[in-house]
């Protein structure tokens, strides 16, 4: 059941089951109940499908760069809406900046595991990341747990806000299936938030990394992941609602694992190469 369809069975008026037991019963954070989503209009909306495919093509790409992109596209934008579009679908270049942004001085932050380390195996290392999805009138985010030798998708799942439940439950399907030795993150608030946390610390043989801020490409099989699903799927489309998308990438996701033969595992499949080759 997705996020929104448990909040509608959230009743406040109820005196006998206060809310935080109610939200435990759905198996539902209360961050996620209280979350008031910000929505946008028309144009806005057309313009975050714009900066989608740009910053698809060049995750290098900042405020200014993407605003000038746009501009020599023919469209009336300034930098401040096009930062403030960025900020709702939860991206930022990847680039060193002079002052990095800081996570939720509250959440943990593990170093960066992977420097000059390739992955030898399945189930060696797993990337997470999530990617904005425009809908024709609205937008979902994507949540994806990829094993980056074999390129399989573990699991993965869509929401219509950034709240940490999705993620969890998403990482939970995936550990199913095989737990890792290393698992690699950027440093999202949703990502270094306890819960999440305590999902990868419930198994302690994981260890635990994340890319340094403003890092380029540190999680680059996962944005490799996001530029072929989008270009072979999501840009093809134009998903009417949450249902349709879902239904749709469902099918991409197991054509992608066991029919989609990929060049850099010598022309097999993810799933193949993930099940024969895993220790």
């Amino acid at each position: 059941m997705r996020v929104s369809d448990k909040i509608k069975l959230i009743e406040p008026g109820n005196l006998e089951i206060p809310i935080v037991d109610q939200c435990a019963l759905l198996n539902l954070g209360r961050s996620s109940f209280y979350y008031k989503r910000h929505g946008v209009n028309e144009q806005d909306l057309y313009f975050m499908g714009l900066i989608d495919k740009i910053y698809t093509k060049y995750p290098f790409y900042g405020v200014p760069r993407i605003t000038r992109e746009l501009k020599e596209q023919g469209n009336l934008v300034n930098h401040k809406r096009i930062e403030r579009l960025m900020g709702v679908m939860g991206i930022e270049a990847i680039f060193p900046k002079k002052n990095l942004s800081k996570p939720n001085i509250q959440n943990e932050v593990y170093p960066y595991l992977l420097r000059n380390l390739k992955p030898e195996y399945p189930n060696h290392i797993w990337g997470v990341d999530i990617t904005f999805i425009k809908l024709r009138r609205d937008w979902l985010y994507l949540f994806a747990v990829l094993d980056w030798y074999s390129r399989f998708v573990l699991s993965w799942s869509l929401s219509d806000n950034l709240e940490t439940g999705f993620c969890c439950n998403t990482l939970e399907k995936a550990l199913k299936i095989g737990i890792p030795d290393i698992h690699n993150s950027d440093q999202g608030s949703q990502l270094t938030a306890k819960e999440y946390l305590e999902v990868l610390k419930s198994h302690p043989e994981i260890k635990i990394s994340m890319d340094g801020r403003g890092r380029a490409f540190d999680n680059i099989f996962t944005e490799r992941l996001w530029r072929t699903v989008k270009y072979e799927e999501v840009y093809l489309k134009d998903y009417e609602n949450y249902n349709e998308a879902k239904e749709n990438l469902s099918s991409y996701f197991n054509f992608y694992n066991s029919k989609r033969l990929h060049q850099s595992l010598g022309y097999k499949t993810p799933i193949s190469v993930y099940k024969s080759e895993r220790r």
